[in-house]
């Protein structure tokens, strides 16, 4: 992909090759302040930003990944889950096989620790809450004051 960006009246091109949400192979490289550095597709570089990593991670480890934003400075965001409304499909998926293995209840709400959430899940709170919230809406699973559950079939 090739971005045409003016500045100061001359065009300057940009070229990274990647595209948000693109689903790419990351070789984690490097552990830094901010997260960990992974070579992209073996081309380029970019971060996995520590609070959005909810798993552990080694350097010289090989995991799939995604685009998360090729940014104006063309340095390139990372994340684990796919971005978007597409993960909620996923999260919503590892939810309701989780409520399945637990017999249909599982004694996490909205409420919960992040850290609980992240340990259960592997996601971030924020991506929970839309799951269930999606979830909820279509009627799958009931949000109980200590938990949610499946919701039964009539």
């Amino acid at each position: 992909m090739v971005i045409i960006e003016h500045k100061k009246g001359r065009a300057k091109e940009k070229q990274t090759g990647f595209h948000e949400g693109q689903k790419v192979a990351l070789l984690i490289s490097a552990r830094k302040k901010m997260g960990f550095i992974a070579v992209i597709n073996g081309t380029h570089k970019g971060i996995l930003y520590e609070n959005e990593v909810f798993q552990p991670l080694k350097i010289g480890q090989e995991i799939d990944g995604f685009i998360k934003k090729v940014r104006d400075d063309e340095k390139i965001d990372l994340c684990l889950q796919k971005p978007g409304y597409k993960a909620i499909d996923a999260m919503s998926r590892k939810i309701m096989d989780k409520l399945q293995q637990q017999g249909g209840f599982i004694a996490v709400t909205d409420k919960s620790r992040p850290e609980v959430i992240a340990d259960i899940f592997g996601v971030s709170k924020k991506a929970f809450k839309k799951a269930i919230g999606n979830m909820y809406k279509k009627r799958l699973i009931t949000l109980e004051k200590n938990g949610i559950r499946l919701q039964e079939k009539k």
